[in-house]
């Protein structure tokens, strides 16, 4: 049976294959053949790899990342489709379900809704329940930078506290929804927000998710 991760990382293969290089994606300044050469260098080059996280390590990142957008994209998306080396942890499949399940499920939609006319894909429930148990682990993480408190919660009133404090902003939603939201995806993420006005519109415009 095929993972999570190896199913959304076909999806998000095919996509990009079918945009184009030069698509537009969600992520600012990107277009499909940057975002392909940062899926690329995430699995393959760890010695760049840590500048996503590493303020550091962030030229050293972005270089190794051009080098790779320099490529032909149709090699890209060929190296996404076939996966990490035998080499890179990624290719341990308990870390590839953990670590990439959310990754390519939210940069599939980073090119999915940059494109016109898009419409939200069905999730079946065990994915979404694969996606709100990820949610409800790294919540913290995702909204530490919300200037108001946030909580996030499932149509089924399920909830998880992503962030302590008040006001308190509540957002509903499906569990991908959620997570593209928590990702930084806000305006893109089809939620509804309860709460103080003020807040509901600093909670949509703060950097969620990992970025530095």
């Amino acid at each position: 049976m095929s993972t999570h991760a190896k199913r959304e990382r076909l999806l998000l293969a095919d996509l990009l294959e079918a945009v184009g290089p030069d698509a537009p994606t969600l992520c600012e300044g990107w277009a499909a053949r940057d975002l392909a050469a940062h899926v690329v260098v995430r699995e393959r080059r760890l010695d760049a790899a840590g500048g996503i996280l590493i303020g550091a390590l962030r030229s050293r990142l972005e270089r190794v990342q051009a080098e790779f957008a320099a490529k032909p994209y149709e090699e890209l998306v060929q190296l996404i489709r076939t996966g990490p080396p035998k080499r890179s942890p990624y290719g341990i499949k308990q870390v590839d379900e953990a670590a990439n399940t959310v990754e390519f499920f939210v940069h599939t939609e980073d090119v999915r809704r940059a494109q016109p006319e898009w419409t939200p894909r069905p999730l079946d429930r065990v994915f979404e329940d694969a996606l709100w148990a990820r949610l409800e682990k790294g919540a913290r993480l995702l909204g530490r930078k919300s200037p108001a408190g946030l909580v996030l919660r499932r149509p089924d009133g399920q909830t998880v506290v992503a962030h302590r404090g008040t006001p308190v902003v509540t957002v509903t939603a499906g569990p991908g929804e959620l997570t593209l939201f928590a990702f930084g995806r806000q305006d893109a993420a089809r939620v509804d927000l309860e709460g103080d006005k003020e807040a509901v519109s600093g909670v949509r415009e703060a950097r969620l998710g990992i970025s530095m």
